[in-house]
């Protein structure tokens, strides 16, 4: 583990290939029961460039009638979410160092020409616990900013495996992804990546 900057804490290879694996059977069976959506810009009505689902309790939304929101049910299929995988709960317990267990987990997919701008995640009640993020499928150009939009930025790849956690002073730092590496690409057997491209899991404490 590298602590980088106070609160932004990077694990390198944190789930190794087989772990990778196993990770996505899970995801498999999650995307079957709760299928990718497009989510879009609560003014603009914009499509995100990413597709989404969610497991857990509780599920992100976006859409320009309703805005940004956690919801308990799929938007399309009005079922609720899957469970989350126990391989996450579990990299939660060991990384997060927060009493409580995960409420959400974004499964956000790029394509390989998608991207994420610099945002906040702040639709949550208390941003006492950290955000976990984890990296699957191809390598990615993250840029990591400031508590502004306007503040300056680094950036670094996230690599297939990766576990990043944003906590403590980091927890609302604006961040986002400039775009995918598909040369770096690892051959990860899954239908989920058959074109190509990256999967991103995010968990959060939401109340």
């Amino acid at each position: 583990m590298a602590e980088m900057e106070p609160g932004v804490r990077l694990y390198r290879g944190y789930f190794d290939e087989a772990a990778q694996t196993a990770l996505l059977r899970e995801l498999e069976s999650v995307i079957a029961a709760a299928p990718f959506f497009t989510p879009t810009m609560p003014r603009t009505g914009q499509p995100f460039s990413v597709r989404m689902t969610n497991c857990g309790p509780l599920g992100w939304l976006s859409d320009q009638s309703r805005g940004y929101r956690y919801e308990a049910r799929h938007p399309e299929t009005g079922a609720p979410w899957p469970p989350m995988p126990q391989m996450l709960l579990d990299a939660w317990a060991a990384l997060a160092e927060h009493p409580h267990p995960p409420q959400a987990c974004l499964v956000n997919f790029y394509a390989p020409d998608a991207r994420m701008g610099l945002h906040q995640d702040r639709d949550e009640a208390d941003f006492s616990a950290p955000i976990l993020s984890v990296s699957l499928g191809a390598d990615c150009r993250f840029r990591l900013g400031g508590a502004r939009r306007s503040d300056s930025s680094r950036v670094f790849a996230l690599s297939s495996g990766d576990v990043l956690t944003l906590g403590g002073p980091a927890r609302l730092r604006f961040h986002g992804v400039d775009r995918l590496l598909p040369e770096l690409a690892p051959k990860l057997a899954s239908p989920l990546f058959s074109a190509g491209g990256r999967i991103n899991l995010t968990l959060r404490r939401v109340t």
